[in-house]
């Protein structure tokens, strides 16, 4: 079995949405005073690699401790996007690309290929995000979630987050936001899991995201 991980690692003075601060990794118990390690951890639940559930938008909706397990694994398709220039839509043609696989996956995961800038100022430039005709395609379907190597499903200067609200408002599914290495996943379908920390009345939560190949 091959396995990649699309996940970037946590760690203090990584990239976070602009006016989020950044996470602290403080030593809570040492080998040496205690005789194990300890760290307390401070960060915010959309940090890094992570999944907005409908809850992120909207109150009274589905929080992330109340999606069956099911909903964060299933057979994925990578749409390659890598070739589009900033501030370019992402249309219904990038996904016929791939016929019927893209109503054979449970997840749509768009390759960017933004995570190359991961930890630079262009991470939070205009990167190409998801026409109207391709949100639709995606709340008609019975997707599971969709994902970008990017830091938001929105124009960073969407800060009414429009395409959050459409995808979020009547659909249970999940969006995964800061993935890396979608690259090297191919054009077939695979398999993928994204795995939240499970926490109480969770609006969102960094998520361990894989791809394997059987």
């Amino acid at each position: 079995m091959r396995v990649i991980d699309l996940t970037h690692t946590i760690r203090e003075k990584m990239p976070v949405y602009p006016g989020t601060e950044p996470p602290v990794l403080a030593p809570a118990n040492s080998y040496e005073r205690d005789g194990f390690k300890e760290t307390k951890l401070t960060f915010f639940s959309h940090t890094g690699t992570h999944m907005d559930p409908p809850a992120h938008l909207f109150p009274g909706r589905t929080t992330l401790d109340q999606l069956p397990p099911e909903q964060f694994i299933g057979r994925a398709l990578v749409i390659d996007c890598r070739d589009l220039g900033e501030g370019e839509a992402i249309t219904l043609e990038r996904l016929e690309r791939y016929g019927e696989k893209v109503r054979e996956a449970d997840f749509l995961l768009f390759c960017l290929g933004w995570d190359k800038y991961w930890g630079t100022e262009r991470y939070f430039g205009d990167y190409p995000c998801l026409d109207d005709a391709v949100l639709e395609h995606i709340l008609q379907g019975s997707y599971k979630g969709i994902g970008f190597d990017v830091i938001g499903l929105d124009p960073i200067a969407d800060e009414d987050l429009t395409r959050h609200k459409k995808l979020f408002r009547e659909r249970d599914i999940v969006n995964i936001e800061n993935l890396k290495n979608l690259h090297l996943c191919g054009d077939g379908l695979f398999w993928f899991g994204c795995f939240p920390l499970k926490i109480e009345d969770s609006d969102g939560a960094p998520v361990r995201a894989m791809a394997w190949f059987e």
